[in-house]
């Protein structure tokens, strides 16, 4: 028996490839399916089954593509509802995978449909759960997401999850194996653990979620309070997962076509196309493209597109480092951003060498900065998210976190300068990308973020320590 985690930690998302006697399982792929058949072609397997744990709404799946692939049929637990074939299996049912044994516990809460997979060994043990989205490590899955059943609260579903757990995964061994489908960083829960395998028995000591003397009510209020608001793209991957989707080598095809600068510009021109610029901030801070927004391959890329830009359908054209076109289309499309019409060709470079207009932004240190800083001349804007800033901030600076920022648009000044930071740089970038794009200006990023500025001795407020249960 093989089991074997595909992490992408930019999704912070786990995929799983299951393997015993040449038969191999897929549970909760991405949509780009090479690695999964290359796994099986190098052990000489076939995929027998694709499973999926519900209707994934941060990511689109690759279930649909890989089982056009294999031939594998995709299986899905009690309650789903597909616009394509696929096997929706009662609970308790059982799937044989070689000498292994793959049983169906239904386990709604997070999602109405929402499964987890027990894997009982050749010997007859139960040796791990693949729990999706119902149980992660420190946490649950939050049930307000947008696939929730329209009549019912996510108190409702808060009181479901209570249930699956109490009744269908605590009763289980302590040596259980704890597969999740996400780790810390994902929207889909509130305050995950690093670590991306553990064993059920620890679960149950450090998950507050599994605390053995909970009542319901007290799970329900903890499960529900503090959640930030879904990312709005999260509805339309539940519909891609639901419905199907384009395939990925005809996404590819389209948005890795080279565009010269003057057949780029055009593109700009006659289309509703936003300019994504993937480079790193440092390189967009020292020139770009007028109106392009940043986002950077070298962090939480796709989940920041899909929060900002939202709309999965706008057309997007890209301004990447050479030999990274092909990734980011990839990226793009794991959260259903598939209408990229293609990249700058040679980059910035050829942009900026052909003689068209060019733009920057703004960046100075906290040191050269410090007076300013520190006599509060200026407004401060701090992008990080509310529970970086009630931990710890640079005195009177105001909190406009990143993933609302169109909320904070009014409150920032069209008469005077000011001044945006995130935690080390990343976000504090695409902030200002976005306000420039808007034709607001009179912004200055400060370079390094809160990091830097603490380290050059600015006055910030009392550290607190942030609750285990922050979002």
């Amino acid at each position: 028996m093989k089991i074997e985690q595909i992490y992408t930690g930019c999704l912070a998302q786990g995929a799983y490839y299951i393997e015993s006697e040449g038969e191999a399982a897929i549970i909760d792929p991405l949509r780009e399916t090479e690695p999964y058949l290359r796994r099986a072609q190098e052990s000489g397997a076939s995929i027998k089954y694709i499973f999926e744990t519900h209707f994934h709404a941060d990511f689109v799946s690759g279930h649909v593509t890989l089982s056009r692939q294999t031939g594998a049929p995709i299986v899905y637990g009690p309650l789903a509802n597909p616009s394509f074939d696929a096997i929706i299996a009662e609970d308790q049912q059982e799937f044989q995978l070689g000498k292994i044994t793959l049983k169906v516990l239904h386990t709604p809460g997070h999602t109405m449909e929402s499964t987890t997979y027990l894997l009982i060994d050749e010997n007859g043990k139960d040796h791990a759960i693949f729990s999706g989205d119902t149980l992660f490590l420190g946490d649950v899955g939050r049930p307000d997401l947008a696939q929730k059943a329209a009549d019912m609260t996510q108190e409702q579903l808060a009181g479901m999850l209570f249930d699956s757990l109490r009744t269908k995964i605590m009763p289980l061994s302590d040596d259980l194996i704890v597969y999740p489908a996400h780790g810390a960083g994902s929207a889909c829960g509130k305050n995950m653990m690093k670590e991306t395998v553990d064993t059920l028995g620890n679960q149950k000591k450090m998950n507050y979620a599994l605390r053995a003397d909970m009542t319901r009510d007290e799970f329900i209020k903890e499960v529900t309070e503090g959640l930030l608001p879904p990312p709005k793209y999260f509805p339309a991957n539940v519909k891609l997962n639901r419905e199907g989707y384009e395939d990925i080598g005809a996404i590819l095809e389209r948005g890795t076509r080279a565009l010269s600068p003057e057949a780029f510009e055009a593109a700009a021109n006659e289309t509703t196309a936003v300019i994504l610029d993937v480079r790193h901030q440092d390189d967009f801070v020292n020139g770009h493209i007028p109106r392009s927004i940043f986002i950077g391959l070298k962090g939480d890329f796709a989940p920041w597109v899909g929060a900002l830009i939202a709309d999965v359908k706008q057309p997007i054209l890209l301004v990447t480092p050479e030999g990274k076109e092909e990734e980011t289309v990839t990226r793009l499309s794991r959260v259903g951003f598939d209408n990229t019409l293609g990249y700058l060709e040679g980059g910035f470079e050829t942009w900026q060498a052909s003689g068209k207009e060019v733009d920057t932004l703004k960046s100075q240190t906290p040191e050269e900065i410090r007076a300013i800083l520190t006599q509060k001349e200026y407004p401060v804007f701090d992008v990080r998210k509310e529970s970086e800033y009630a931990a710890e901030h640079l005195e009177d600076a105001v909190n406009s976190p990143l993933s609302l920022l169109n909320k904070h648009l009014a409150g920032f000044p069209s008469d005077k300068t000011f001044y945006v930071h995130c935690a080390g740089g990343y976000r504090s970038v695409i902030a200002a990308s976005i306000l420039k794009s808007r034709g607001i200006h009179n912004l200055v990023d400060i370079a390094g973020g809160f990091t830097a500025m603490k380290k050059a001795g600015l006055p910030t407020s009392d550290f607190v320590c942030p609750s285990t249960k922050q979002s």
